[in-house]
């Protein structure tokens, strides 16, 4: 398992080389059609309707095409997904990575309970999560946008790092600070990412 990860992880390192990104690949209505088999889960637009399913409109490029690899590989799990990534090549990741990046992000919900948000900012300073999510939390590179996300997808996700169910990628950052945040840190910082605009 550990060899197959590995050889997924070498050929993904070539496949999210910069440069090897098609021109234009977002416009392209072949990549259109495969991705609106996305919408039954992801929504339209790549904006979530669907508890504990992201929105992947406005990820970073690379960071889409890097959970691909970790869904293909095997190292990241989803009975939903398994079945998709067997059936999809370097070129559609890179496709889809493009594809999805290109989409206007979702706004976050008018704001309920700002002072659970003022809780959550107050945590995600304390945890320096916008060192690597940056100062908006539109995230980077590999590193995901949080601005926006659903909710109760982001409590499952910190969630899954604590209990170490998900990986984050070559080095287990996520997973290192999820484990020390409590229940209610994790609530507090997922709500005022989620209402983020």
């Amino acid at each position: 398992m550990r060899r197959k990860f590995i050889s997924h992880a070498i050929s993904a390192v070539a496949l999210l080389t910069p440069g090897a990104l098609p021109v234009g690949a977002a416009d392209n209505s072949a990549i259109k059609e495969k991705a609106a088999a996305c919408a039954g889960c992801h929504g339209e637009n790549g904006i979530s309707q669907t508890e504990n399913i992201p929105s992947l409109a406005g990820q970073p490029d690379q960071f889409l095409q890097w959970q691909l690899v970790f869904f293909r590989a095997g190292s990241r799990k989803n009975e939903q997904m398994q079945p998709i990534v067997e059936e999809i090549n370097n070129e559609d990741i890179r496709n889809f990575g493009a594809y999805f990046s290109q989409l206007m992000p979702p706004k976050g919900p008018e704001d309920g309970n700002p002072d659970l948000s003022k809780k959550g900012a107050q945590v995600a300073a304390g945890r320096r999560c916008a060192s690597c999510h940056t100062d908006s939390y539109a995230g980077t590179k590999a590193v995901a946008r949080l601005a926006g996300q659903r909710e109760e997808y982001l409590v499952k996700a910190l969630h899954d790092y604590k209990a170490g169910q998900r990986v984050g990628g070559g080095v287990a950052a996520m997973a290192d600070v999820a484990y020390h945040m409590s229940d209610e840190e994790i609530t507090a910082v997922s709500h005022y990412l989620a209402h983020l605009k």
